[in-house]
């Protein structure tokens, strides 16, 4: 069966009966994702690397614990990659972060290829940076996996452990946060940088 048209569940039921072709195509299919969880919050790639194969040597071992009535794959695997990502930023500090290939990878060009619009750019997304940098790890996790994941609040709640009210509670305080932080330099560019509305 071709990989790409197989459904995860099939994926995993055959990982189940031990098909090890299976557990490459599983890995294969959400690798890209679960690196780019832990890469934007240890902002490190060898890190990332390693907190992301550590993830899935849980995750394949534990397959069997794994049940789809509860929660999404993508959820479950999400929530232990967070975890090893919370183990390993306890014992590190995380250094500041880039926003926008963060959060948004696929920027738009500058308006202008003038030098005072590259300058304004680079100090637009040095003050973002900075913003992050004062973010907690929980609140700096809700803006990954809402804007870095695309995640419901549901979603996040289920990878946080915590309720969602909780869960849409720390975006909006990083939302509240970040804009604080941000409006000397220019208003509404948060707003830009990630697109949600003022």
């Amino acid at each position: 069966m071709d990989p790409q048209s197989e459904t995860l569940e099939a994926i995993i039921n055959r990982c189940l009966q031990s098909d090890q072709t299976a557990y490459a195509a599983l890995y294969e299919s959400c690798a890209p994702s679960i690196y780019r969880l832990c890469y934007g919050l240890l902002m490190n790639r060898q890190d990332a690397e390693d907190v992301m194969q550590e993830a899935f040597v849980y995750a394949f071992k534990n397959l069997h614990r794994y049940d789809s009535t509860r929660s999404a794959f993508k959820t479950w695997l999400y929530t232990i990659a967070l975890s090893r990502c919370r183990n390993l930023y306890r014992r590190k500090r995380l250094p500041w972060m880039d926003f926008a290939s963060l959060l948004s990878p696929d920027l738009p060009a500058p308006r202008s290829e003038t030098p005072e619009s590259r300058l304004m750019e680079t100090s637009a997304k040095a003050a973002v940076e900075a913003a992050l940098a004062e973010l907690t790890p929980r609140l700096r996790e809700a803006i990954v996996l809402r804007y870095g994941h695309g995640l419901t609040y549901r979603e996040i709640a289920e990878v946080m452990g915590c309720p969602q009210k909780t869960a849409e509670s720390r975006v909006r305080l990083a939302h509240e946060r970040l804009r604080g932080v941000l409006q000397p330099v220019g208003p509404g560019l948060l707003e830009e940088l990630i697109g949600i509305e003022a």
